[in-house]
């Protein structure tokens, strides 16, 4: 090991200022040092967070913040916020049972009572009794536990502390990677994986605590919904959308022809819009139209609706089967408003974080394709089936699980780009 002196470990790290706002390039050694700090300064965590989970996250960001000075610094904050994972599933699985019990099952069957003070004396107990599975759940349902990652992750779904379909599927992979970590070899990580991988821990850190985070990758925030306003032309050749709030004073080249709907502004599947069908990337609420222009801005004036927020994590959509073919998902409230004849076939209630992933899952039952669950949490798509069978089997499952079903009429109407869809039969 080549002794450096003091002035050389208190030297820039060359390989940390490559990376920059903008990409990859080169930085002042102060400005590098104030930016890899300010990457990291937005991660706070919520006031309610265990005080040994906030102790060891301010521990991985006094970490991350010297990699300017030496850029091994970055691999090892991240291998530790990947083990960091588990304390903090561990300090809420103890918050959870504070002052009380845990209900354990031995491999023969018989319950204990384990009392909660610390996790290393649960986890000793429950080892004594040749614990197998707790209680989890509002249900109280016996499920497998192994104390470790995969374990405590499992238990905090079914006590809804996380959740989200999509990050269902992400949470083997959190184990996997913590495994690797623990049982790894050498390996170099730039300060980006590293920040990213701080930024998915202080999430899933708030989350359990029962904070979304604003704009979050894994456990947003609800979501903006404005008044959006949808323009195309006759042809179809221009399509177009933004805020209503604009139509009266812009003016158009060409007619077109309007919809007004409540919506996320920047959902990338806006221009697919469909009054009935959930479409969107994002739930959108159909308002008026089709009209022109002056009649758009004379509804506005008319009805001034409101932006509103939606929570998109775990959302319940329903998914049409007729001979062999499926139809794009509904929610529950448009499924509930059609005709009979619109409601006969086979539905499937879905809840899912994105509408289109509930397609894709009903496409692959009605493929037979065997590796897709028909009942239940899916492996191989983030999406889990509530129920299957007739309009009034599912809409009683949606209802169960906290969607609105009261019937809601839209018009058949849609966009150009959502024209090529299968519609449900008249």
């Amino acid at each position: 090991m080549e002794i450096k002196t003091l002035e050389q470990l208190q030297a820039v790290d060359e390989r940390t200022l490559r990376f920059t706002p903008w990409g990859l390039g080169r930085m002042h050694a102060e400005d590098s040092a104030e930016f890899q700090q300010r990457v990291i300064a937005r991660l706070e965590l919520a006031d309610e967070v265990a005080e040994s989970t906030r102790n060891k996250f301010e521990q991985l960001r006094a970490g991350f913040s010297h990699g300017v000075l030496c850029y091994e610094l970055f691999t090892i904050v991240e291998d530790a916020t990947r083990l960091a994972f588990e304390q903090a599933l561990r300090d809420r699985f103890v918050a959870h049972y504070r002052g009380s019990t845990v209900d354990v099952r031995d491999r023969r069957g018989r319950e204990h009572q384990v009392a909660m003070t610390n996790y290393s004396a649960f986890y000793k107990q429950f080892r004594d009794v040749r614990g197998a599975e707790i209680r989890m759940g509002a249900a109280g349902d016996w499920e497998r536990f192994n104390r470790m990652l995969s374990g405590l992750l499992r238990w905090a779904r079914r006590e809804g502390l996380i959740r989200g379909q999509r990050n269902r599927s992400l949470e083997p992979v959190q184990a996997e990677l913590r495994n690797m970590v623990a049982h790894g070899s050498y390996h170099l990580n730039s300060p980006v994986e590293a920040a990213r991988t701080l930024s998915d821990l202080a999430e899933l850190i708030n989350h359990l605590w029962g904070r979304p985070t604003p704009g979050g990758r894994l456990y947003p925030a609800p979501l903006k919904r404005d008044i959006v306003a949808i323009g195309w032309s006759e042809n179809g050749h221009t399509i177009l959308a933004g805020l209503a709030e604009h139509l009266a004073s812009a003016q158009d080249e060409e007619p077109l022809t309007y919809l007004l709907v409540r919506a996320v502004v920047d959902d990338p599947g806006l221009m697919e819009f469909d009054a009935r069908a959930a479409a969107t990337a994002f739930p959108s609420e159909y308002l008026w139209g089709p009209g022109t222009r002056t009649e758009a801005v004379d509804w506005l004036e008319a009805h001034r609706p409101e932006p509103d927020q939606c929570d998109h994590l775990d959302q319940v959509v329903l998914v049409r089967a007729v001979d062999g073919q499926v139809d794009l998902p509904l929610h529950p409230q448009v499924a509930a408003g059609l005709s009979p004849r619109e409601q006969r076939g086979t539905w499937y209630a879905m809840r899912v974080d994105r509408a289109l992933d509930a397609f894709g899952h009903v496409r692959a039952l009605v493929a037979a394709q065997p590796e897709h669950e028909p009942e239940g949490e899916c492996q191989q798509c983030p999406a889990e089936t509530l129920a299957t069978g007739d309009i009034g089997t599912v809409m009683a499952a949606a209802q169960k699980a906290g969607a609105d079903t009261a019937a809601l009429t839209v018009p058949d109407v849609r966009t150009p780009l959502a024209s090529s869809f299968r519609r449900p039969a008249k």
